[in-house]
């Protein structure tokens, strides 16, 4: 069961969230939605999971829309919202008890599902939960979301704030989840996790850039990109903005990313324009974009 969104639209007021969206997930994929705050993700997964209703356009979850079949959606859909949610007075085993009572079941009836993300809290069951970790946290509202067996698994930003390690292993455990049959939606503001979708779907300012594969994204880069380091950071960025050939220019860690108007260029012309704005300790190298190149080009 897959998700197919057509033409949705969403306002608050006179702020327009959402603009003419339309993308389809197939079943059984990992695809995400990759954007910064504010571009108007969460108001898409409120729409899809019928806790908001669209101003126009139509959306199909697990099979039911979401207009008239809202109750059959929420029976067969697991939504992991950006903000930690749970109940924090309760223990992690007693809110994993509580979902499960609401959906009819039990652990012990979908236990196969969760024991590998499960197994990693359980040493804190009678902990409560607003006590555990970001990490933990994170674990117990994904065993939560899917304690009633969900067709589709909407996860709203779920490893914002949380270390590197434990996001390296949420995103194990997506993978291990997809590998049930589980179709996943998944948003996040990082651009490297953009990487370990099957899909992404690039969206700013309520409208979608491009979708593809993350590979096929990167491929999309119009330019041949450079990275260039100096002995002053902010000299280099001030004297590259006003190089007449500068066609962008973006910090990028220990460097700056390059791209020149020119078709073809000689690097050492670049350097012997730094050297005479007073620069020294010149590096410049060509390098492969990445998905937060091609969203920064085409967000422009």
């Amino acid at each position: 069961m897959g998700i197919t969104v057509s033409n949705i639209s969403k306002s608050y007021g006179k702020v327009t969230a959402l603009t003419d969206i339309s993308f389809d997930v197939k079943p059984g994929e990992l695809f995400g939605l990759i954007g910064p705050d504010g571009a108007g993700k969460t108001t898409l997964f409120r729409i899809l999971t019928t806790l908001l209703l669209a101003d126009k356009g139509q959306a199909v979850v697990a099979g039911y829309d979401v207009l008239k079949e809202y109750k059959s959606i929420r029976n067969s859909v697991g939504y992991m919202p950006g903000r930690f949610s749970l109940y924090q007075d309760l223990t992690v085993e007693e809110n994993l008890n509580f979902f499960a009572t609401i959906f009819g079941t039990t652990i012990e009836e979908n236990y196969d599902l969760i024991k590998d993300i499960y197994v990693q809290i359980e040493p804190f069951k009678t902990r409560r939960a607003g006590k555990l970790s970001g990490g933990m946290k994170q674990k117990l509202a994904l065993s939560c979301a899917l304690i009633h067996k969900p067709k589709v698994l909407f996860l709203d930003e779920p490893t914002t704030g949380v270390d590197p390690v434990s996001r390296k292993e949420f995103w194990e455990m997506l993978k291990r989840l997809q590998q049930k049959g589980i179709t996943i939606l998944v948003s996040t503001p990082y651009m490297d996790e953009a990487a370990l979708c099957d899909r992404i779907a690039l969206i700013q300012d309520g409208n979608i850039l491009e979708i593809d594969t993350p590979k096929a994204i990167v491929n999309h880069f119009p330019k041949s990109l450079y990275n260039i380091r100096a002995n002053d950071m902010y000299g280099l960025i001030k004297s590259l903005t006003n190089y007449e050939h500068t066609y962008s220019i973006f910090p990028f860690g220990e460097f700056v990313h390059y791209t020149d108007k020119r078709e073809s260029i000689d690097t050492e012309s670049v350097k012997a324009y730094l050297e005479s704005q007073s620069l020294t300790d010149i590096y410049i190298e060509k390098t492969q974009p990445t998905i937060e190149d091609t969203f920064m080009e085409l967000a422009k």
